[in-house]
């Protein structure tokens, strides 16, 4: 009886087996391709971006190579790659679980260019089961150019970290087709390049603040403070913690005062460089800061561990080139953050927002540079379909300057449901004038992407 029952167990399992697999469709074809067809390099530029996208993410590593052809430059004379270029091919490696990898063009220093200038890349071979796309071809000018679209994935991964709070902010101009992803920990304090005297925190990285009596810093100890008071996130603290992100223009109520011209009008700050989950670092990870007025041209950051009891400096200049300049307590520098105001147009990454009346830490949020001259519109499909939107539509648009038009309303991450919201999408003027609509194809496992990874398409609708 026993074998009788196994056998029919086995046959019915297998019946099952089968079925299961008949019944589940094959994968589409994995295609390779350019992220865009064409780049600028401006002048004042010194490194470019370039990156080769999958339709989707890979099981394996796929290796490949890219061959490439200077019109007018020489490889080690005018240019280098990283990684560095054997014969004029490139090796390259898309990481297993990814769709993407990337390569830097850098200009030799001193080179002489005069931009007419161009690189020609092609992918000239890729293993298996990959199969080429439709750009396999892409050209980097040594000018800067005026894109008419293309489908990017934003580089939201550091190393081979997945998830929700991606380690890397990216920065997006539709214009140049190009992308600066920036490590999220690298920088605490941006100091504004504009008239004013004004300070952010680093919402992508939770950072959170609160305001001393004392305005020495050396003063200053753990019996000034209660460290529980710099929670904030996922319910706890309130928005004079942090850069009020109810704002439509985050220096509207920052939550470091404005710098005073007058040296003792300016506070202490205790400052949490890493939060954003109502938890707050170990005391002696707990900074003290001071910021005053360096003449009319930039700022004097002063700062120590709480348990300290001697500070450093960082001076900062103002570069009207930039919306703010940045500074690491870590390294004690200034870096490299934004890239300059009239080169991106939006920023994708994890930050602090809002949801309802309470501090939020928000991941695959989308703030448009606002500061820089950016201004936005959502539109609905019910309205008009992305692929019917055309430049007789700008008309009747409406424009706002509001940093989050975008923020996290294009995409749904709860109630059962993950996804891209397919009932809209967003129209951007540039800071020039160019006009851009864009839609997000995927971000997450469930609609055919990867979390950190979000892929968009954009493309030009009026040129300036």
């Amino acid at each position: 009886m026993n074998k009788i029952f196994n056998f029919l167990f086995i046959i019915a399992l297998s019946v099952s087996v089968v079925s299961c697999e008949k019944s589940d469709p094959p994968l589409p074809d994995n295609l390779i391709s350019f992220a865009a067809d064409k780049q600028g390099l401006e002048a004042s530029a010194t490194e470019s971006v370039v990156n080769i996208n999958l339709s989707r993410a890979t099981d394996v590593a796929i290796p490949l190579t890219v061959t490439l052809t200077g019109n007018g430059v020489a490889y080690g004379t005018e240019f280098t790659t990283d990684p560095i270029a054997v014969n004029n091919t490139l090796a390259l490696t898309i990481p297993a679980g990814s769709s993407s990898v990337s390569f830097k063009v850098k200009k030799v220093a001193n080179a002489v260019i005069n931009g007419t200038e161009s690189i020609d890349f092609t992918i000239a071979t890729v293993t298996q089961p990959i199969l080429n796309g439709t750009v396999l071809k892409s050209q980097l000018s040594f000018a800067a150019i005026t894109s008419d679209g293309a489908q990017m994935t934003l580089n939201g991964i550091i190393s081979t970290e997945i998830g929700a709070s991606a380690g890397n902010s990216v920065f997006v101009d539709f214009s140049g087709n190009a992308q600066v992803p920036v490590d999220r920990d690298s920088w605490d304090l941006g100091f504004y390049s504009g008239t004013d005297f004004k300070v952010i925190l680093n919402a992508s990285n939770g950072s959170s603040v609160i305001a001393l009596a004392k305005t020495d810093l050396n003063a200053v100890t753990a019996a000034d403070f209660d460290p529980n008071t710099l929670k904030v996130g996922q319910g706890g603290g309130t928005f004079a913690l942090i850069d009020d992100p109810r704002e439509a223009n985050i220096l509207n109520k920052t939550a470091i005062a404005a710098v005073s011209a007058a040296d003792a009008e300016n506070k202490v700050y205790i400052i949490n460089r890493k939060g954003g989950s109502n938890t707050v670092a170990e005391l002696a990870d707990l900074y003290k800061i001071k910021v005053i007025r360096k003449g009319t041209t930039g700022y004097s950051l002063q700062y120590a561990k709480v348990s300290e009891t001697t500070f450093k400096t960082i001076d900062i200049t103002k570069d009207n080139t930039y919306n703010f300049q940045f500074a690491s307590l870590v390294t004690n520098k200034v870096v490299n953050v934004e890239p300059a105001k009239a080169k991106w147009d939006l920023v994708w990454g994890y930050s602090m927002y809002l949801t309802g009346t309470l501090p939020y830490g928000f991941s695959d949020l989308v703030f448009i540079n606002s500061i820089g001259g950016v201004q936005a519109a959502e539109v609905l499909t019910a309205t008009v379909t992305y692929a019917d939107y055309k430049e007789s539509n700008i008309a009747t648009t409406e424009f706002k300057t509001n940093r989050d038009v975008i923020g996290s309303n294009w995409r749904v991450t709860s109630g059962g449901t993950v996804g891209v919201k397919t009932d809209r999408f967003y129209v951007l003027k540039d800071a020039s004038g160019n006009v851009y609509k864009l839609k997000f194809i995927n971000f997450h496992p469930t609609d055919g992407g990867v979390r950190g990874k979000p892929l968009i398409e954009y493309k030009l609708v009026k040129k300036a």
